[in-house]
């Protein structure tokens, strides 16, 4: 059996700093077949190089394993400024002088562009998809003097009940209660729906795989009595699946009387106030809503399958239920002109308390629906790199104008954030007061609740 040094390389605490799940799983299964597992967290351990060869040098690693969560940050405000690979990159250049081990990568980021992320950071094999199994596979091959290739495919996809359960680490957990007080835990993986820019169809598969809700309320069970921690945040890609196995979850925690905070990625799409009511006793806290357009062409021109007036609905039924909930739309997207812009802000104000972050484009990935459209109408070639942030715009609105318009409607409007960066800096001032947590809740102002008469 092994040593491998696991370390997750994300340094990023924008808007807030986020459990490394990834590595907590893919450690979980290490441990589960054998060996033994050291996990080192950038943000919490340190990236200078001196703590890390220390740590290294203390563990004496048969492997060094690298959990890659994100290329970028998405935000086409800050460009190459918010490209992480650079940083994977340099990490890896450092352990070569502290190490002469096998150097593995994984994580969600390789997987968009495996063969291009693998050549520029420079390490000895990437794993494409799911860890859980590939990766005790390719250190039993390394082990046995195999020669298994630098990029090792990806698997057929993982039923719920294979999922690893994670590791988590107390001083880990620590460190994000005291910044954050978010930490991560998955229930199901995939996504059928195809929205035109997103990667998760992609990365996790076009079913839900389930996890077992037992399982689920087990592992949160663990993380509270084991850790102290009473705050998660669910990963899944749409927490309310259509056929309804998240309610089966929460009936779980009700019966389980969990007393356990939490908040999820939920898609505005036929959830009632009987179904939030049901999951605000279970400890749901907020919601955060994949909108992702503000007017019915934009949605239309994303493929999202659903219309504005559903998305209203669901926002009326959280602020009925004062539940906060906070809309992630991009504007500029296929199909955006002036009309549908006018139109994005006037429905933009009909979410009344609810929070609203804007970004302005949408990166553009290579394994999106996106990718081809692009091509197709010119904004990109076939040939344009996609390792560094490239965005689409329509065509048929000026970029410039629309930024500023929306920075104008939005004028003194504290819930309503835009550009991106202005949402960090309200963030960080809330931080500083002592606010943890997903911290935008804060931002929406509920009517106080008039008191019954007395009789």
């Amino acid at each position: 059996m092994s040593r491998i040094f696991f370390i997750s390389c994300n340094t990023a605490t924008d808007p807030y700093a986020v459990y490394p799940l990834g590595m907590a799983v893919v450690s979980g299964a290490l441990i589960a077949a054998g060996h033994q597992v050291k996990q080192y967290d950038c943000l919490v351990h340190g990236r200078d190089k001196a703590t890390l060869q220390a740590a290294v040098n203390s563990f004496d690693p048969d492997f060094i394993a690298i959990s890659l969560r994100n290329i970028d940050n998405v935000d086409s405000f800050c460009g190459e400024d918010g490209w992480y690979l650079k940083n994977a990159r340099d990490l890896v250049a450092d352990l070569r002088t502290m190490s002469s081990v096998p150097i593995l990568l994984g994580g969600p980021a390789l997987t968009i562009m495996p063969e291009t992320i693998t050549d520029y950071v420079g390490v000895d094999h990437a794993v494409i998809g799911e860890g859980e199994q590939s990766v005790p596979a390719l250190i039993a091959a390394l082990e046995a003097g195999e020669q298994p290739g630098k990029i090792i495919g990806r698997r057929p996809p993982l039923a719920g009940h294979e999922f690893a359960s994670p590791v988590y680490v107390d001083e880990m957990i620590a460190y994000y209660q005291r910044e954050s007080d978010v930490i991560n835990m998955q229930t199901k993986r995939g996504c059928p729906y195809q929205c035109s820019y997103c990667s998760y169809p992609h990365l996790e598969g076009q079913q839900f795989r389930v996890r077992d809700p037992r399982q689920v309320v087990s592992e949160l069970q663990a993380l509270k009595q084991k850790h102290g921690a009473d705050s998660v945040f669910f990963t899944d890609s749409v927490f309310n699946d259509p056929k309804g196995y998240y309610l089966e979850l929460v009936e779980e925690m009700l019966r389980s009387d969990l007393q356990v905070r939490w908040s999820a990625f939920f898609r505005p799409q036929n959830l009632d106030r009987k179904n939030l009511a049901l999951m605000k006793r279970a400890g749901l806290y907020a919601l955060e809503l994949g909108t992702d357009a503000a007017s019915d062409k934009t949605l239309k021109g994303i493929n999202k399958r659903l219309t504005f007036d559903e998305i209203f609905a669901v926002n009326e039924a959280c602020l009925a239920e004062r539940l906060p909930a906070a809309h992630y739309v991009i504007f500029g997207g296929p199909g955006e002109d002036n009309d549908s812009l006018e139109e994005g802000l006037r429905n933009m104000e009909q979410l009344g308390a609810s929070v609203v972050f804007a970004f302005s484009g949408i990166r553009i990935f290579p394994d999106s629906p996106l990718h081809p459209q692009a091509i197709a109408e010119g904004i990109i070639s076939e040939d344009t790199s996609l390792l560094k942030p490239v965005y689409y715009f329509s065509k048929e609105i000026d970029r410039k104008h629309m930024e500023q318009r929306i920075i104008d409607s939005w004028a003194g409007k504290k819930n309503r954030v835009f550009p991106p960066s202005e949402g960090l800096k309200r963030i960080a001032v809330m931080r500083d007061f002592g606010y943890r947590g997903l911290m935008w809740d804060f931002l929406v102002r509920f009517p106080k609740e008039k008191k019954a008469a007395s009789v």
